[in-house]
């Protein structure tokens, strides 16, 4: 059975733009006391998986700093106020990064990315009927377009190429719906 855990203190370390991140005091049941870091997630987020007309996906490929290196994901971004809706979020973020625009817009998953030490929520949708448009990247922002079979994509996620987690859910997801 689980031990019952109290929250005893929260002191706020970092604010930043996107996350906020936290000194939790817990107390155990059994009495013992640990700190723990919590990350918070201001606005939660929202992904998309865009499908052609022939079943290729489309990723963009950008820059990460956490991980020193460029990945390889589905499109998305963070919700602009807590009020958005998510589907207007994944619509936004699918023109924005990649140039198109889609009229079928279809909720797939909802996951959370890192459960040990962050509260950020993901909703992942799947985007059909692409029309394809112009990027709007922000001016922070480098990011290429490139476009796979999901067979490719499966076995990226296998080898260990893809490992986004809202990357790794959509594809999987997408597929499962498939069989």
């Amino acid at each position: 059975m689980i031990e019952k855990m109290e929250r005893i203190s929260r002191e706020l370390m970092y604010q930043g733009a996107i996350v906020d991140v936290y000194k939790d005091t817990m107390r155990f049941a059994n009495g013992k006391i640990e700190e723990w870091d919590t990350v918070s997630h201001r606005m939660g987020a929202a992904a998309v998986l865009p499908v052609l007309p022939d079943g290729r996906i489309i990723l963009v490929r950008q820059y990460r700093n956490a991980l020193e290196r460029e990945t390889i994901e589905i499109p998305a971004g963070a919700r602009d106020s807590k009020g958005e809706d998510t589907k207007e979020t994944a619509i936004r973020e699918l023109e924005e990064e990649t140039g198109y625009r889609s009229d079928e817009v279809e909720f797939l998953l909802s996951l959370r990315t890192t459960v040990a030490f962050c509260d950020e929520f993901v909703d992942v949708y799947v985007a059909k009927n692409l029309v394809k448009g112009e990027q709007h990247l922000d001016d922070a922002e480098s990011i290429d377009v490139e476009i796979y079979p999901l067979e490719e994509l499966c076995a990226k996620v296998y080898a260990g190429e893809i490992q986004d987690s809202k990357t790794v859910s959509a594809i999987m997801a997408y597929a499962n719906t498939l069989r």
